[in-house]
C-alpha cells in the first residue's frame, strides 16, 4: 500500500503560514546546504517552474509521483499563472468550488477526497502521494496521513495557519529521523503509529 506523507514546512510554533496563509518569509532559510539537501531529497517536492529556473527539471522523482494539495495551495500557482504547478507528477486538487480544471493535467476532487485518497492509496506503485497543503486539507485526511516530514524554520509566528486545521485528536506518530542544518532549519520524519 501507498504511504500519504504530509510534506510541510512550519514555524517552531506550528504554523504553516501566516493568518491570511502567506508563507514567504520561510525561503530566507533556503541556503546552499538545505537547498542541496532538498534536490537530493525531494527533488519532485518542487514545483516544475522553479526545477527548471534551477536547471534540475531533469531529476527523476524519489518519493512521490502523485500529489494532493487543497485550493487555497492551488490559488497560489494560479496566482502566477502555473494552471499545473507539479507537472512532474499527477496532480490532483481538493475543491468544492472548482468545478472545471484550468489544466489536462490537474484533476479536481469535488467530493470524498478521503474516498480518493484510499482509492490511490491502493495503487501499485514504488512510490508515495504527496500532500501539499494546506490546513483545511490535511485536517480533513489526518486519519489517512501515513507520515510526516516537518520542516522546522528557525521562527515564532505567535498566530496563522496551524499545520492541521481540525478538531481537537490524538494522533500518535513515532520519530524516525531528524536532521538539522547550519541555517536553524531542522526536519523530523515521523511515521504513522497504527
Amino acid at each position: 500500500m501507498r504511504k500519504l506523507t504530509y510534506f510541510i514546512a512550519c514555524s517552531i510554533d506550528g504554523f504553516i503560514g501566516a493568518p491570511s496563509g502567506e508563507a514567504d518569509f520561510f525561503t530566507r532559510f533556503v541556503d546552499e546546504e538545505y537547498m542541496e539537501w532538498f534536490w537530493n531529497e525531494y527533488p519532485e517536492a518542487l514545483p516544475t517552474h522553479v526545477r527548471r529556473a534551477l536547471g534540475i527539471d531533469d531529476r527523476e522523482n524519489k518519493k512521490f509521483d502523485t500529489i494532493i494539495q487543497g485550493r487555497g495551495s492551488y490559488d497560489l500557482a494560479l496566482a502566477i499563472d502555473v494552471t499545473s504547478p507539479y507537472a512532474h507528477m499527477r496532480e490532483f486538487v481538493a475543491s468544492r468550488t472548482l468545478k472545471e480544471s484550468p489544466d489536462p493535467n490537474v484533476e479536481i476532487i469535488s467530493d470524498d477526497v478521503v474516498g480518493k485518497v484510499r482509492e490511490l492509496k491502493q495503487e501499485d506503485s514504488e512510490f508515495g502521494i504527496y500532500l501539499c497543503g494546506g490546513s483545511k486539507i490535511a485536517g480533513e485526511l489526518i486519519d489517512e496521513v501515513d507520515e510526516l516530514v516537518i520542516k522546522t524554520y528557525p521562527l515564532v509566528l505567535g498566530s496563522g495557519m496551524p499545520m492541521f486545521g481540525s478538531a481537537f485528536a490524538l494522533t500518535e506518530f513515532t520519530l524516525d529521523t531528524v536532521r538539522s542544518f547550519k541555517n536553524g532549519v531542522l526536519v523530523r520524519t515521523y511515521q504513522r503509529k497504527r
